[in-house]
């Protein structure tokens, strides 16, 4: 019996995460799999390299189906470039040293779409029940360093996904006091505009609460953090939330109604009668808060529109591997679609691993 194994990548600026899938008679299952510390490799294709290498069996090189590459950052044309890490992921060249036609480079948000069809009930948490509507538009709302933003719609075939580049909108105030938050942070980061991610984001509750301690006449244990690059300031203000600390309590509640406006122009930006995913790290470490009702009341806040906000079934995915297993998802659709995927690549078929080019 042929068995169809599929190589699945979650390239990130902090870590990276590489796995083989096989396809077996209860989906894919994840064989092998290994971490890396993104800043410690000159480039991807090394790592890449580093992990066929490493996963040899004794047996011959494993026969890949196909192989999907979601990176955190915009795709053009078959290419991703990691500007923190001086990398560059391309397709085509990835095609040619794996011996493949069925590879893909992809936006690391976007590929999560191609995973919720074949979500675990383990690795979402309901935000809201609603009442999906067959055949209707999603759209994931990823929640992590900085925002990203994708919307799936139906075809016949499965869902396509739509990549989105929304994370770097303009934030726009609802009241008063987002409006004095925009204002120093325009002033404090030296920017004439700010993006939705210097606030809806982690790097953003970090933000927040650099600006309620401006604003804070005594001293708070807090205060030596935000001259401290190195520190989580994000983590320290969410613990200090959890120990009872008002100014950080304050900080989440402005971060949470945040999330909840972005959430909802999302929402109204993409239809998503099929449903609206959280994905991403703060989600999962934010999780509290946005099963609150303060988050659900700031996204349903829409006027004429609030009933369809309410029939909108909103999800959080939770499982801090959906990327990778999205990804093996996506690998696996391209290694059995006709028309092999969206954009030219050049491979000469199916074929070994062995052959990588380490060289570049």
């Amino acid at each position: 019996m042929t068995t169809t194994t599929v190589l699945a990548a979650d390239v990130g600026g902090t870590k990276t995460m590489l796995a083989f899938y096989t396809l077996t008679g209860e989906g894919l299952c994840p064989q092998r799999q290994r971490r890396y510390v993104s800043r410690e490799w000159p480039c991807f294709d090394r790592m890449l390299a580093d992990f066929l290498q490493r996963q040899g069996t004794g047996k011959g090189p494993i026969q890949l189906a196909g192989a999907c590459f979601a990176v955190a950052g915009p795709v053009q044309q078959g290419q991703a470039r990691l500007t923190n890490l001086g990398w560059v992921v391309d397709q085509q060249q990835l095609a040619r040293s794996l011996g493949l036609s069925a590879v893909e480079v992809i936006n690391d948000v976007a590929v999560l779409v191609y995973g919720l069809p074949h979500l675990q009930p383990a690795m979402v948490v309901e935000l809201q029940a609603g009442e999906p509507q067959p055949g209707g538009t999603v759209a994931v709302l990823g929640l992590g360093t900085g925002v990203g933003m994708a919307m799936g719609i139906s075809t016949s075939t499965g869902l396509c996904s739509c990549p989105s580049e929304g994370g770097h909108q303009e934030f726009s105030p609802c009241n008063p006091r987002e409006w004095q938050l925009k204002q120093w942070l325009l002033a404090d980061l030296g920017l004439e505009r700010l993006s939705l991610e210097r606030v809806v984001s982690g790097t953003g509750l970090g933000h927040i609460g650099r600006w309620l301690l401006s604003t804070h006449p005594g001293p708070h244990p807090l205060t030596t953090q935000c001259i401290n690059p190195t520190a989580d300031l994000p983590g320290r203000i969410a613990a200090a939330a959890a120990q009872g600390d008002w100014l950080c309590q304050e900080a989440l509640a402005l971060w949470t109604e945040a999330c909840g406006t972005a959430a909802a122009n999302l929402l109204l930006t993409s239809l998503c009668t099929g449903g609206l995913w959280l994905a991403g790290g703060v989600t999962a470490k934010q999780l509290p808060q946005l099963r609150s009702p303060r988050f659900l009341r700031r996204l349903q806040r829409m006027g004429r529109l609030q009933p369809l906000a309410a029939k909108v079934p909103i999800h959080a995915l939770v499982a801090p591997e959906a990327g990778l297993f999205a990804a093996a998802q996506r690998a696996c659709q391209l290694a059995h679609s006709p028309a092999g995927p969206p954009s030219t690549s050049t491979g000469p078929g199916r074929g070994p691993w062995g052959n990588m080019d380490t060289d570049s």
